[in-house]
């Protein structure tokens, strides 16, 4: 993060302790977020204690695809709502790959599937990994018509072949909804892969100078509604 200038990390974690421990160890370079992978496990009702406290400022990675869970399940209204409430960024895996667990089901992280959680929560701010992919006539329709919704690049930047992920991101950007994606890297625990997805967005010749800094830094500050705009 130091080396490419990171300012802020969306960082998240089933076990809240390791979450509190990272914040501790670099404090202001974290937005605290729990990982919903089983809705339940981390009740809607312990994260509100969280939240109330000023422990987490976001909601996320939802990674209930990896359990078959569609975003539309209403084991998760509860978490929407509780993010709603407390005016919190949610970040959701989304489109149709993930890994190689047997609960994962690509047909769960379609785009449309938001459509009807979006309706009910109007105020709510999500962004999809991967922005959907490979769902791209679903991502775009979803980001025309609901503007609280952005799509990170995450994962894409480094999982799939290069030229496939350009080929995604250049129809977006042609799409008009360059304003709206936002750098990520999904770094697990392979540090390189930040590497590697600076190096997506920057070698991209469809992407302008502007473009590029507005993937890198804008678009997300604008979304977060972080002090300071645009850079």
């Amino acid at each position: 993060m130091d080396r490419h200038n990171i300012v802020l990390g969306f960082l998240s974690s089933a076990d809240l302790g390791i979450v509190q421990n990272w914040v501790a160890a670099a404090p202001g370079r974290f937005i605290a977020s729990p990982f919903i992978e089983k809705p339940g496990v981390l009740t809607p009702q312990m994260l509100r204690q969280e939240y109330a406290a000023g422990r987490l400022a976001g909601m996320g990675e939802i990674g209930s695809q990896l359990m078959g869970v569609a975003p539309n399940d209403p084991a998760l209204a509860p978490y929407f709502a509780l993010a709603e409430e407390f005016n919190v960024p949610v970040l959701i895996h989304g489109g149709g790959i993930g890994p190689p667990v047997p609960g994962f089901r690509s047909a769960a992280g379609r785009p449309l599937l938001l459509e009807e959680v979006l309706v009910r929560h109007r105020n709510l701010r999500v962004f999809v990994e991967n922005s959907g992919y490979p769902f791209l006539d679903e991502m775009i329709a979803m980001m025309y018509q609901y503007p609280q919704l952005y799509g990170d690049l995450s994962t894409i930047t480094w999982i799939i072949p290069r030229p496939a992920f350009h080929r995604y991101v250049e129809a977006l950007v042609r799409a008009g909804l360059g304003n709206r994606l936002m750098f990520g890297s999904d770094q697990m625990r392979w540090p390189e892969k930040i590497d590697e997805a600076i190096e997506a967005i920057e070698e991209a010749d469809y992407l302008t100078a502007e473009q590029k800094r507005d993937i890198l830094y804008n678009n997300a500050a604008r979304f977060l509604r972080l002090e300071g705009g645009r850079k």
